[in-house]
């Protein structure tokens, strides 16, 4: 989700985005609306929160922050 969306979404919620970063901001909206601030954790493994807003983003997350390289199955 792109930082415009997410600033929107802070703000209906009561959070004022100022410099935050994503991760944090997307934290903040969390705990307003009195969920776990897990976003972008190690929770993910054993997420079991399916309709949360920003579950595909928390996966995509971790996934860049895993510093993984790509294998390519080209043989």
């Amino acid at each position: 989700m792109q930082m415009k969306k997410i600033k929107e979404i802070a703000k209906k919620k009561g959070v004022t985005p100022g410099n935050m970063s994503r991760t944090d901001l997307i934290r903040a909206i969390q705990r307003a609306e009195g969920n776990s601030d897990c976003f972008a954790t190690m929770h993910v493994n054993d997420c079991n929160q399916m309709n949360c807003l920003w579950r595909v983003d928390c996966k995509a997350e971790i996934i860049a922050q895993a510093d993984v390289p790509v294998v390519s199955s080209c043989i």
